[in-house]
C-alpha cells in the first residue's frame, strides 16, 4: 500500500534497490513515437483495458480519474495498491508479461525508474504547462499533484493538536508516519523533519535524529494511518499528506480531525506518472498520463484535496474550499531539485533501521 505498516516488511528498501541495481541502465523509447492524440486513442481503445499499480480510489480521488478515463474510452481498469518502491520492483519483476502499465511514483523513484530503464517516455499535450522541475526532459515522468507535509490530530485523544515539529516532540501522545524502508511520504516526513531542525535533502541526520527520541520515548506508533484505524481511534496524531489528512478527516468526522500544515517548517513533495517500458497496454498507458494532466484530469486530483501541478487550471470554487488556505503553506519548502536527495533516499531505509527502528521503546 501506500502506507505500509512498519512490521513484517516483505522487502526492504535496499534490496529493492539492489534488484533495481542489478538491472540494465538503458531507456527504452517505446514511448517516444510521433503519434497524435487521436492515433493514441484509438490504439489505446483497441487495447481495451489499462492496469495500474500504486492508484486506489482513496488515494487524491484516483477513483474519479479511473471512471472518467474508462467511461470516455471505453477501457477496463484494475488497479493494485503499493508503495512507489514495490511499484518499481514490480516493473521489474513483471518485465516479461507486462503486468503494470502504469503507476503513480514519488519524484524521486520516478527519477530513479528512468534511471534504472524502467520506464518509456511520453509528452502530454500539456507538456508546456508543466514546470521544469516537475518533468524529465525527455519524457520519462512527470509530476501530476504535489502534497505538503501535515499533521492529523484525533482530537479525541489529543486536546492540543500539535502546530509544529517541537510540539511533536514535547508531547505525550503516539506519532505514526507509515514506513520509510518503501514509502515515498514516509521518507518526506523524515526529510521534513530534518529540515525543519537544521538538516537538508544531502544531511538527513537531523531528522533521523527527531525520530530516534520519539522512538525511545515508546512514541513511534506502528498502526497504519488508514481510514479504519483512524474511526477506531487507534491513531493519535498520523504525519501524512496534506491531501489525504483532509480526505480522511472529511470522509470519517470533519470535526473530530485536525488537520494543519507545520507552521516552523514543512515539505512539499510531488507525485509522478511512470508508464512501464513493458507494458502490455502502452497506448492505454499514455492516454491515463493525457488525461490525469487534463483539466478534468487535474480537478478530479483537486476534489481528492491534492495541489494540481497545472497552475493554468481554473479549479471550482466548492472544490477549492475544500483545501487549506494559502496561508498554511508560507513556510512550505518545495523539493525541487531531486539529485542530491536521490543519494540519500538509498542510504535511508538502512539508517532507519540501524539508528530509529533499533532503538524504539517496546
Amino acid at each position: 500500500m501506500k502506507m505500509n505498516r512498519f512490521v513484517a516488511i516483505i522487502l526492504t528498501g535496499i534490496m529493492i534497490l539492489g534488484v533495481l541495481s542489478a538491472c540494465g541502465s538503458g531507456s527504452s523509447a517505446s514511448g517516444s513515437s510521433n503519434q497524435s492524440i487521436s492515433e493514441i486513442t484509438k490504439a489505446a481503445k483497441k487495447e481495451g483495458a489499462v492496469t495500474s499499480v500504486g492508484m486506489p480510489d482513496s488515494w487524491a480521488d484516483w477513483a474519479d480519474t479511473w471512471k472518467g478515463i474508462t467511461s470516455e474510452y471505453g477501457m477496463k481498469h484494475t488497479d493494485t495498491d503499493m508503495s512507489s518502491a514495490e511499484e518499481l520492483a514490480k516493473f521489474q519483476a513483471g518485465k516479461s508479461s507486462g503486468s503494470a502499465d502504469i503507476g503513480d511514483v514519488g519524484l524521486n523513484f520516478a527519477s530513479l525508474a528512468k534511471q534504472k530503464g524502467l520506464t518509456a517516455p511520453y509528452k502530454t499535450s500539456y507538456w508546456n504547462s508543466i514546470p521544469s522541475w516537475a518533468k524529465d526532459k525527455d519524457g520519462y515522468y512527470a509530476v501530476s499533484y504535489t502534497g505538503s507535509i501535515a499533521f492529523m490530530t484525533d482530537t479525541k485523544n489529543v486536546k492540543n493538536p500539535p502546530k509544529t515539529w517541537a510540539d511533536l516532540l514535547n508531547g505525550n501522545y503516539k506519532i505514526s508516519i507509515g514506513d520509510v524502508t518503501k514509502a515515498a511520504m514516509s521518507q518526506m516526513i523524515v526529510l521534513a523533519a530534518a529540515e525543519a531542525n537544521g538538516g537538508n535533502p544531502g544531511n538527513i541526520q537531523p531528522g533521523l535524529d527527531f525520530f530516534k527520541k520519539i522512538a525511545q520515548q515508546g512514541r513511534l506508533s506502528m498502526t497504519d494511518a488508514s481510514i479504519p484505524n483512524l474511526e477506531k481511534g487507534e491513531i493519535d496524531v498520523a504525519i501524512i499528506w496534506d491531501f489525504l489528512g483532509l480526505g480522511y478527516r472529511d470522509q470519517i468526522d470533519k470535526n473530530r480531525f485536525a488537520v494543519s500544515i507545520p507552521t516552523d517548517k514543512s515539505l512539499m513533495f510531488g507525485y509522478s506518472t511512470v508508464i512501464n517500458k513493458n507494458a502490455a497496454h502502452p497506448n492505454a498507458a499514455k492516454l491515463a498520463r493525457e488525461y490525469i494532466l487534463s483539466d478534468k484530469g487535474q480537478i478530479n486530483l483537486a476534489k481528492g484535496y491534492a495541489r494540481p501541478i497545472r497552475s493554468d487550471v481554473k479549479i471550482p470554487a466548492n472544490i477549492k474550499a475544500k483545501l487549506l488556505p494559502e496561508s498554511e503553506y508560507k513556510n512550505v519548502v518545495p523539493l525541487k531539485d531531486i539529485s542530491v536527495w536521490d543519494k540519500t533516499a538509498q542510504t535511508l531505509p538502512q539508517l532507519w533501521q540501524q539508528e530509529v527502528l533499533a532503538n524504539a521503546k517496546q
